[in-house]
């Protein structure tokens, strides 16, 4: 309990202001996703089909970026996310780019009933997972606002290169991996909020800042979404999708996709 509540916190500081450094206003930013949705949601487009018409709940949805992507596609997009600057920056987000977005502020794993059955696709994206303590609440949860026949797109950084690979190096000739890590560690881990690097100085308290990670294995992540009825389809391991090769061999990412 006493990590969530500081995940929370740093989640509640200057993240607002973050997201105009990283993304420009809102605005600004709905010029971007506009020009071309299809590509901010990438490669878990491919694995919900035609979105056109569907309901979708992005789970700790953030900004609203990929919520407002999918809208633009012609679904009808639901965001929970328990940070009220995030649900600031994206509904201005939604405004500025013609689309409606339901935002719910909440903690995931204490959404309201109502919502139970009603999405036909549920899409989590990167650095999620790590927040929780115990993923069965997690993808219970999934499992109940799907209806029958809906399904769970979930992609995130592959478990070797949180756990077990570390990397030095900006360029191919001097990138240096090194196994030091231990891939079965259960411990949480002190991490700097991840927009952190996107704040101005001196704009966040620095107890706001840190928040505490599980990282998890791939076998733990994929018994919970199966612990859960959930008929695992996809589990897809990825390496590096950008230009640069420096990671080359290594699992960077990985896509889950699950139907009830």
């Amino acid at each position: 309990m006493e990590s969530s509540e500081q995940n929370k916190s740093a989640w509640s500081g200057s993240t607002y202001q973050s997201w105009l450094n990283r993304f420009g206003t809102p605005a600004e930013a709905a010029s971007k996703i506009q020009s071309d949705p299809r590509k901010r949601i990438s490669g878990a487009l491919t694995h919900m089909g035609d979105v056109q018409g569907k309901r979708i709940i992005n789970l700790m949805g953030s900004n609203g970026n990929k919520a407002v992507a999918l809208a633009l596609l012609g679904a009808e997009l639901t965001v929970a996310d328990f940070s009220p600057e995030n649900e600031q920056y994206a509904l201005e987000l939604a405004a500025a780019a013609g689309v409606p977005l339901r935002y719910i502020v909440s903690d995931v794993l204490e959404l309201p009933q109502e919502l139970n059955g009603g999405y036909d696709v549920v899409f989590m994206e990167f650095g999620i997972l790590h927040y929780f303590t115990d993923l069965r609440p997690l993808f219970d949860i999934v499992a109940r606002v799907l209806h029958q026949g809906g399904r769970l797109v979930l992609q995130d950084f592959h478990p070797i290169s949180t756990k077990l690979i570390s990397s030095r190096g900006t360029t191919a000739k001097i990138r240096k991996h090194k196994v030091d890590g231990d891939y079965f560690d259960q411990s949480l881990v002190e991490k700097e909020v991840s927009y952190s690097k996107y704040a101005e100085s001196g704009t966040a308290e620095p107890e706001r800042e840190k928040v505490y990670l599980r990282n998890w294995t791939l076998g733990e992540i994929v018994t919970a979404v199966a612990s859960t009825g959930l008929i695992i389809k996809v589990l897809e391991e990825l390496p590096n999708q950008s230009s640069d090769v420096f990671d080359k061999g290594i699992p960077k990412t990985f896509t889950i996709v699950a139907e009830k």
